[in-house]
C-alpha cells in the first residue's frame, strides 16, 4: 500500500507589511501537534509554534541596530567608570561623577588638607595647664572656655589677665556644657583650644647650646597619665628634650596635657620612626645612652656620669620593660635596688628616682 501524500493546507492571507525575509517558512494555517509529525509531513525543525506568529510576520523596527534600545547585555564589556546591568548606574550616554571611598583620606570639606606635623594637644584641660599655655607663647590660642559657676582663684584671674593681654578669646559657659567637652575626668571647669605643639629634630635635641644635652626616651609608654607624669618629672629634672616612637606609643592628648601640668609647653619633643635607630643616631652624635631595666647589670647609684657628659635615659612600658633592639643599642643597663615583696615601680615613678639620680651624679 502506497503512502498518502500530505494534504495541502490553505495559506494564509499575509498581513500587511514587510515582505518576509528570505528562506522564513509562511505561516501555516493550522495548528500541528507536539511531539511529531505526521509520516512523509516536512520536518520539525524551522516549524513555528502553534499560534506564534512566525519571524517573517513579526514587524522590524525602522531604525539602524545603533539606535535600538539596548537588552541589558553589553556585546563588548561594560565602560570603565560606568556600572553594567539595568537599573544599577547612570542612563546610557551620562558620565557617572567620580568618588572617592570616604574613611581613606578622603577630604569632605573641598580645601586642601596639610598634614600636621606637630605631637597634638590642642586641647588643654586644668587650671594650671592653662595658664602655662598663656605664659610659654609657644603656639597660637584660639579660645579658653570657663564654667560660669567656678570658684574665683587666683590661677583664674592669671588666665583672665594673660588671655587679656594676647588678645583671646574667653567665653563663659555652663558646666554641663565644659564637662560635655572635656575629655579628661576634671578638667576644673577651664579648657582651651591651641595649635599644635611643634616636633623637634632628634639632631637638634643632641646638639642642644642650652646646655649639656639630658634627654628622656620612652619605648612603648601608651598610658597618657604615665607620660604626662614623666614630662612634668622631666621638665622639673631639667631634662632638655623628649624622644617618643611615632607608633604603638601615646602622643600629646588632653589627658597628657592635665597631668604634665603644663610641662609640654617647656620640654621640645621628638618623634622618631624607631627608637632602636634613634638610639644608634644618638649614640653617633656622642650621647651616652643609659637603660633602666629591672635586669640592669649595675644600679643606678652606681653609674659614673661626668657633669660635661650628655646623657639619655631610656624607660620602658610596665611589664614589658626595655624591647630586644633597644637594650641591645644601650651603651649600659641599670636598674633600681628594690628592697620589697614587689619587683617593680610604675614607669613614672621609676623614671623620676633615675632622672634626679643622674642629677645629682652629674653634679
Amino acid at each position: 500500500m502506497s503512502p498518502r501524500p500530505p494534504r495541502k493546507r490553505p495559506s494564509a492571507a499575509p498581513r500587511s507589511g514587510p515582505a518576509p525575509r528570505s528562506g522564513a517558512p509562511s505561516r501555516p494555517g493550522g495548528s500541528s501537534k507536539s511531539g511529531g509529525s505526521k509520516a512523509g509531513a516536512a520536518p520539525k525543525s524551522g516549524a513555528p509554534k502553534a499560534g506564534a506568529a512566525p519571524k517573517s510576520d513579526r514587524p522590524k523596527s525602522d531604525r539602524p541596530k545603533s539606535d535600538r534600545p539596548s537588552s541589558g547585555r553589553a556585546s563588548s564589556g561594560p565602560r570603565a567608570g560606568v556600572p553594567s546591568g539595568p537599573g544599577s548606574g547612570p542612563s546610557k550616554g551620562s558620565k557617572a561623577p567620580r568618588r572617592t571611598p570616604a574613611g581613606r583620606g578622603a577630604n569632605t570639606s573641598g580645601a586642601r588638607r596639610a598634614v600636621p606635623k606637630g605631637l597634638g594637644g590642642m586641647q588643654v584641660e586644668g587650671r594650671q595647664a592653662v595658664r602655662e599655655l598663656l605664659l610659654a607663647g609657644r603656639r597660637r590660642v584660639t579660645e579658653i572656655l570657663i564654667a560660669d559657676d567656678v570658684d574665683r582663684a587666683d590661677v583664674l584671674d592669671d588666665i583672665a589677665e594673660l588671655a587679656n593681654d594676647l588678645k583671646v578669646t574667653v567665653r563663659p559657659m555652663s558646666r554641663k556644657r565644659i564637662d560635655a567637652a572635656s575629655h579628661t575626668e576634671a578638667s576644673q571647669g577651664v579648657i582651651a583650644h591651641a595649635a599644635e605643639l611643634p616636633e623637634a629634630d632628634l639632631d637638634d635635641l643632641c646638639r642642644s647650646t642650652d646646655g649639656v644635652p639630658f634627654l628622656l626616651a620612652l619605648d612603648g609608654v601608651t598610658d597618657p597619665g604615665n607620660l604626662g607624669a614623666l614630662i612634668r618629672t622631666a621638665e622639673c629634672a631639667g631634662v632638655t628634650g623628649v624622644v617618643l616612637p611615632r607608633h604603638r606609643a601615646v602622643h600629646v592628648t588632653p589627658t597628657v596635657t592635665k597631668a604634665a601640668a603644663g610641662a609640654v609647653e617647656h620640654v621640645p619633643m621628638a618623634l622618631v620612626g624607631g627608637l632602636p635607630a634613634a638610639i644608634s643616631r644618638m649614640s653617633d652624635l656622642g650621647i651616652w645612652v643609659v637603660g633602666l631595666d629591672a635586669g640592669g647589670d649595675r644600679s643606678i647609684h652606681d653609674l659614673d656620669i661626668a657633669p660635661d657628659a650628655p646623657v639619655c635615659l631610656v624607660l620602658g612600658a610596665e611589664g614589658a620593660g626595655l624591647s630586644r633592639l633597644v637594650r641591645e643599642r644601650c651603651d649600659t643597663m641599670a636598674s633600681i635596688p628594690m628592697r620589697g615583696q614587689l619587683g617593680s615601680l610604675n614607669v613614672s615613678v621609676a623614671g623620676a628616682i633615675a632622672c634626679f639620680e643622674i642629677v645629682r651624679r652629674r653634679g
